[in-house]
C-alpha cells in the first residue's frame, strides 16, 4: 500500500483527523522538485494550538516569499496518531506535501513552553531523525530551534544543531541563505561534515551552537561557567532584534478545524514597557516597537479579505499601551462594524480607559472583560511591579458593570516572592469588592471569574534567583482561596500545580537536564502540559535514573555570584539591572514604566542600531 492509502486508513481511526490532512486555505504548496531549499517548521503541540501561534505564521510567510525556498508545517500528533503512525511504520509528515522530515534540508522547531519539550523529541523521532544531535547522520537535515524556550537553551542543547536566539525575521533568512550556499558548494562530493557549516553559522549574530561550548561544574554540582571551545563561538550570544517590525503576514492559513484562537491575528506592537518583575516576555522582547495606525488598518483590510475571518485580534503584550490605540480601535471599528467583523483586545490594563476601548469594539453583545491584577494587596503588587491599584480595579469594574457588562475575569498568581498568607487573603477581599460593584449595577447577573496560577521563576527576569514555593505553602494558600471565594457570583479555577515543579526545573535547568528529558520521553512522557496525558511516574523515574533532582533546579534559591545556565545568552537587559529589580522587590519599591523615562535596563547600550542609534525611544 502507498503512504496515501495507508494514511486514509489511519485517519479513520484517530481523533480529529482534520489535524493531519493539510490543504487549508492560504497554505502554500510549491513545486518540490524545482525549489532548491526545503524547510519544515514544526510546533510541538497539537494542530489547533500550533495554528494559533503567530510567530510560526510570520516565519512561514517570510520563507515562502522567497522563490528559491519552500516552507511547510508539522505539528505534534496526538497520542493516538503517534501510535498509529508507529504501528504502520509511517513517518510524521509535512501538511503541505506529506514529505517526511528527512526529506527537508532544515527542520526548525519552536520551543514556546517547557512542558512541550518532550513533544519536540516525538516530532524528530517520528520524522525519521534521531532525537540526539550527536547520533544523527551527516546527510540528515540541519535541526534548529527558536522561540522563548531558546533563551535558556541548555536543557535542550543535546537535541539541536543550533539555536536562533531572539527574533527570527532576519536571522532565519541569513541562516537559510548560508545553508543554501554551503549545500551548493558541496557539489557531487556527497554529505560534508556538518561541523564545517556550524562554524560558519556561529559567526551569524544570534546563532548559538551548543556543541561549541562546554559546561563546567563545581564539587557540589553547581555550574561554574559555560565556555566556548572554538574561535567562531562568541563568549556571549547576543539576541537578534528587528529594529522595526516588518509588514505582518496577511494571508494567514485558515484551519480546517477550530483553533484555540480562531480569528485573524494582527500584531500591533512588540514588547512591553510595564516591567512586571515576574514576566519573562517583558524582558526578552524589549525594546517596544509599534506599528503605525495606517499600517495596522491596511493590514487588517488585507487580512480579513484573505481569510474571511469574522473576528480580528489586536495582538500585543499590552494592547492599551500602544501610543495610538484609541485611533487604531476607532479606525478599525468604523471599517469592521459594517462587515459584521468583531475586534478583540486580548491584553488590557485594569483601568477605565481600557473599558472605553472595549466599549468601542463591543458594540453589540457585551461578553466579558479580562484583567490581571496578579496580586491582592498593594504591597505585593508594588513588589512585583504590577502597576495597578485597588482603586484602579474598582473604577474599572464600575465602568464595566455600569455600561452593560455582566462578567469580569481576573487573573492572579500565588507563590510570588515575598508573598504572605495575608497577601492571598487580600485576593479574597478584592474579589468580594468587585462582586459588590457588579451587584450594584447588574444585580444577580454580575459574574466574576477568578483564575489563579502558581508563580514559576523564569530565566532573564528579576526573579530568576528565587525558589519555587514549597508544596505545603502552596496547598495552604490555595485553600485560603477555595474557602474565601465560595461567594455567589464568583467562579474560581486554578491551574493544577502538579506540573509546576517540572516546569520550574526545566525552565532553570542546565544541559545535564537533557538526559532527564530524553529518558522521560523514552518512558512515555508526552504532552506534559495536558492533564490527561501527563505521566509523573515517567519523570520521577527519569530524574532518579539520571541522578538529578527537580528540587535542585526548581526550589533552590540562587545567590548573586552563582553562574546561571543562561548567562552566556545576552538578551540586552543587564544582569545587574535584574538584580537591582530583585532588591527593589524585597523593599516593595515599584519601578516606573519605561515610557516615563529610561530605567537603565541596558537595552540601549547592548542592542544599538547601525550608527549607534538607540532602539528605545
Amino acid at each position: 500500500m502507498s503512504m496515501v492509502s495507508d494514511l486514509e486508513v489511519i485517519l479513520r481511526d484517530v481523533e480529529k483527523p482534520g489535524r493531519y490532512t493539510g490543504g487549508e486555505w492560504n497554505s502554500v504548496v510549491k513545486d518540490w522538485a524545482s525549489t532548491p531549499v526545503k524547510v519544515a517548521l514544526a510546533y510541538p503541540d497539537t494542530y489547533e494550538i500550533g495554528m494559533s501561534n503567530l510567530g510560526l505564521m510570520i516565519l512561514y510567510d517570510i520563507l515562502n516569499r522567497q522563490p528559491d525556498i519552500l516552507c511547510e508545517r508539522v505539528y505534534a500528533p496526538w497520542l493516538d496518531m503517534e501510535a498509529r503512525l508507529r504501528e504502520a511504520r509511517l513517518p510524521l509528515y509535512s501538511l503541505e506535501t506529506r514529505h517526511a522530515l528527512t526529506d527537508f534540508d532544515i527542520v526548525g522547531i519552536s520551543l514556546p513552553y517547557e512542558l512541550n519539550y518532550t513533544n519536540a523529541l516525538t516530532i524528530l523521532s517520528l520524522g525519521g531523525l534521531a532525537p540526539l544531535a550527536a547520533e544523527r547522520r551527516a546527510e540528515d537535515p540541519l535541526v534548529i530551534a527558536g522561540g522563548s524556550g531558546a533563551y535558556n537553551p541548555e536543557p535542550m542543547a543535546a537535541f539541536f544543531d543550533l539555536f536562533v536566539i531572539g527574533e527570527g525575521e532576519e536571522v532565519l533568512l541569513e541562516l537559510v541563505r548560508l545553508y543554501a550556499d554551503w549545500k551548493q558548494s558541496g557539489g557531487a562530493a556527497g554529505p560534508r561534515p556538518k561541523a564545517d557549516f556550524l562554524r560558519q553559522a556561529a559567526r551569524i549574530g544570534g546563532i548559538y551552537v551548543p556543541s561549541f561550548y562546554a559546561a563546567e561544574y563545581d564539587a557540589e554540582g553547581r555550574l561554574r561557567r559555560t565556555v566556548p571551545l572554538v574561535p567562531e563561538a562568541p563568549a556571549r550570544v547576543v539576541k537578534r532584534v528587528v529594529p522595526a517590525l516588518p509588514p505582518p503576514p496577511t494571508r494567514l492559513i485558515v484551519p480546517y478545524i477550530q483553533a484555540v484562537h480562531d480569528r485573524a491575528m494582527l500584531e500591533i506592537q512588540r514588547g512591553c514597557t510595564q516591567g512586571c518583575r515576574f514576566c519573562q516576555a517583558s524582558t526578552i522582547y524589549r525594546p517596544v516597537r509599534e506599528r503605525t495606525v495606517d499600517e495596522i488598518v491596511r493590514a487588517a483590510d488585507e487580512m480579513l479579505l484573505a481569510t474571511g475571518h469574522e473576528e480580528i485580534s489586536l495582538v500585543s503584550l499590552s494592547s492599551s499601551d500602544h501610543s495610538h490605540i484609541e485611533e487604531v480601535v476607532r479606525a478599525l471599528a468604523e471599517r469592521c462594524a459594517p462587515r459584521g467583523v468583531s475586534i478583540s483586545l486580548p491584553s488590557l490594563r485594569a483601568d477605565a480607559f481600557s473599558v472605553r476601548l472595549a466599549e468601542m469594539v463591543q458594540t453589540t453583545r457585551k461578553t466579558g472583560l479580562t484583567f490581571a491584577p496578579e496580586a491582592g494587596s498593594q504591597r505585593l503588587r508594588d513588589a512585583i511591579n504590577k502597576k495597578v491599584s485597588e482603586e484602579d480595579l474598582l473604577r474599572t469594574a464600575e465602568a464595566a458593570f455600569s455600561t452593560g457588562w455582566n462578567r469580569i475575569k481576573l487573573y492572579f498568581m500565588v507563590g510570588q516572592p515575598t508573598e504572605t498568607d495575608e497577601d492571598v487573603e487580600a485576593i479574597v477581599d478584592l474579589v468580594k469588592k468587585v462582586v459588590a460593584v457588579g451587584r450594584r449595577h447588574r444585580g444577580g447577573r454580575a459574574q466574576v471569574s477568578v483564575s489563579v496560577a502558581t508563580f514559576v521563576p523564569k530565566p532573564h527576569t528579576p526573579f530568576q534567583w528565587e525558589p519555587l514555593v514549597d508544596d505545603e505553602t502552596l496547598r495552604r494558600r490555595l485553600e485560603i482561596l477555595r474557602r474565601g471565594l465560595r461567594v455567589k457570583g464568583v467562579e474560581f479555577s486554578w491551574h493544577d500545580p502538579g506540573t509546576t515543579l517540572l516546569e520550574a526545573a526545566l525552565s532553570r535547568g542546565d544541559r545535564r537536564v537533557a538526559d532527564v528529558i530524553y529518558r522521560a520521553w523514552q518512558l512515555g512522557a508526552r504532552f506534559d502540559a495536558w492533564g490527561d496525558a501527563y505521566r509523573p511516574e515517567a519523570w520521577e523515574q527519569a530524574w532518579r535514573e539520571c541522578g538529578l533532582s527537580p528540587e535542585f533546579y526548581g526550589r533552590r534559591p540562587r545567590d548573586r555570584e552563582e553562574a546561571l545556565p543562561w548567562d552566556h545568552i545576552d538578551i540586552g537587559v543587564r544582569k545587574e539591572f535584574l538584580w537591582r529589580e530583585a532588591e527593589r522587590c524585597r523593599a516593595a519599591m515599584p519601578t516606573p514604566d519605561c515610557r516615563e523615562g529610561c530605567v537603565g535596563c541596558g537595552v540601549n547600550a547592548t542592542l544599538p542600531l547601525a550608527g549607534g542609534t538607540a532602539l528605545c525611544p
